[in-house]
């Protein structure tokens, strides 16, 4: 195959730098609780000493047979080595960003802030659970929501009791905030 086709660009972690970069609104910094600071740290830390070295060696050996044009473990190999690099970038310059905020010191207040896990329900009656975090830890099937969402930025800053209205493509909803938690501090 014409290699004109398979080439990839080394600006690819910069197009997925640039999309995240513009959820985060200008002049606010990219917050991120602990844990997500953690796994993100600990993600770098497998690719750089455990993933890329293993990629090396069979990058290594697979060139020491010969032929490179049609040998599929150096093909692959480096197709792979180049992915980790890109992925390595990426998690570096997101750790750059990263403003760590501790939840917990918001433990016992009933107001919405940066991680707080919050119940509210809905115009339709339907009770709803979500947790706002930083963008790089979003996982809305389990409830955790980017703090520059729409849902987040309603909440945030109302106090339990408060019914807020949050702008929803079909029109307003009100949403009434029954409890708002926070993590409790670490000792």
């Amino acid at each position: 195959m014409n290699k004109a086709f398979v080439k990839e660009s080394d600006h690819d972690d910069d197009d997925d730098a640039v999309a995240l970069q513009q959820a985060i609104p200008p002049g606010s910094k990219n917050y991120i609780t602990p844990a997500g600071y953690q796994r993100i740290k600990d993600e770098l830390l497998q690719l750089i000493d455990v993933d890329r070295p293993e990629v090396v060696k069979i990058v290594h050996w697979a060139a020491s047979n010969g032929d490179r044009s049609e040998n599929g473990d150096y093909i692959y190999g480096k197709r792979r080595l180049r992915e980790i690099d890109r992925r390595i970038r990426f998690l570096t310059k997101r750790l750059d960003l990263a403003h760590v905020v501790d939840p917990s010191a918001h433990h016992g207040n009933d107001q919405v802030f940066f991680g707080a896990t919050v119940k509210y329900l809905n115009s339709a009656g339907e009770e709803h659970e979500v947790t706002i975090v930083g963008i790089d830890e979003l996982d809305p099937l389990k409830g955790k929501i980017s703090w520059v969402s729409p849902v987040a930025r309603a909440l945030t800053k109302a106090r339990e009791g408060d019914v807020v209205t949050l702008q929803t493509p079909l029109g307003p909803d009100d949403l009434e905030i029954l409890e708002v938690t926070y993590p409790e501090p670490a000792e």
